[in-house]
């Protein structure tokens, strides 16, 4: 392609940050520009270390640019039971030879943003920390990004951390009403989407026995999160960052929508962290959000298996 599409990834890696980031490092559509990482599914130390050894595996030469280290106000748990306390399955792995970007994640956002302004896609993997800063030094940010897809959110209340909240939206939802607040429109894949779209497991099984670096190093750090989901789906693999991105780089498989307003709840004692869709258009607020509804699931796995060259 002549003029790949500018694509800034903002992330916390992570097992499905790792599946979803090789997924962008295979795209031939777009310009992948860097990363900027948060703390989400571990601590900063750890995703950041994660990211760099991902690129050092697939041989992507990007900066890696880190980011907050906590969210904006709350302190909040991390996902290690899930990812491994390392965020990579505790695998051991010996750490990239290369070392991070001194740019501060929230910086290189909006400085891309301005490079770029009109043809940025800026995908969102983890907690919307750093783009929430982004914001606050740049508040023309929105106007200056072509499509902001965003990994997160349970829309209608069937969370994955507390009873209705998504674990990127529940651990900075402050940061996720700041985005979604100065944000006219973005696309939403949220949790509940992402179970409608398990990846075959017996598919999954057979491609990370390819012979390439990429597929022997992600069967390794996803070996601990595949125990642990086998129990929950036995025949499915849930990986939420991957139906984000195949959304972000791949956007024809998108077969059903529905653009709604989204607000995040901050301060219910129940229901902190919550997506809160306005379904029936009752509030008359504009219609930020296009969640996806349905993603063709062979378009899907065709983008997971090359990504991991099976």
């Amino acid at each position: 392609m002549n003029d790949p599409i500018p694509l800034l990834i903002d992330t916390d890696p992570g097992v499905d940050d790792a599946l979803a980031l090789l997924m962008a490092f295979a795209d031939r559509r777009h310009r992948l520009l860097g990363l900027t990482i948060a703390a989400g599914n571990v601590g900063l130390d750890h995703t950041v270390a994660n990211a760099l050894k991902l690129c050092e595996v697939a041989g992507v030469d990007v900066p890696v640019h880190p980011g907050c280290p906590v969210p904006l106000v709350h302190p909040a748990a991390d996902a290690a039971y899930v990812h491994g306390r390392d965020g990579f399955g505790d695998t051991g792995y010996a750490p990239a030879a290369r070392a991070a970007a001194d740019e501060h994640a929230a910086l290189a956002i909006v400085r891309h943003a301005r490079e770029h302004a009109g043809r940025l896609v800026l995908v969102t993997l983890g907690p919307l920390t750093n783009v929430a800063l982004a914001l606050r030094l740049d508040p023309e940010l929105p106007q200056r990004i072509a499509r902001l897809v965003v990994m997160g959110g349970a829309v209608t209340g069937q969370g994955n951390t507390s009873i209705p909240a998504e674990f990127n939206i529940g651990f900075d939802p402050e940061a996720a009403e700041v985005v979604f607040r100065a944000f006219p429109q973005f696309e939403l894949a949220d949790w509940e989407a992402v179970v409608r779209h398990p990846l075959p497991r017996g598919s999954l099984e057979a491609w990370l026995q390819a012979d390439d670096a990429r597929a022997r190093f992600y069967e390794g750090i996803s070996r601990h999160t595949r125990q642990w989901s086998m129990a929950r789906d036995p025949h499915g693999f849930h990986s939420a960052d991957a139906l984000a991105m195949a959304v972000a780089l791949q956007p024809e498989g998108v077969r059903r929508a529905e653009t709604r307003h989204l607000a995040v709840e901050l301060e219910g004692r129940l229901s902190r962290g919550a997506t809160v869709v306005d379904w029936q258009r009752r509030s008359g607020r504009p219609e930020n959000a296009r969640i996806v509804l349905d993603y063709d699931p062979a378009l899907f796995a065709a983008q997971v298996r090359e990504a991991l060259g099976a």
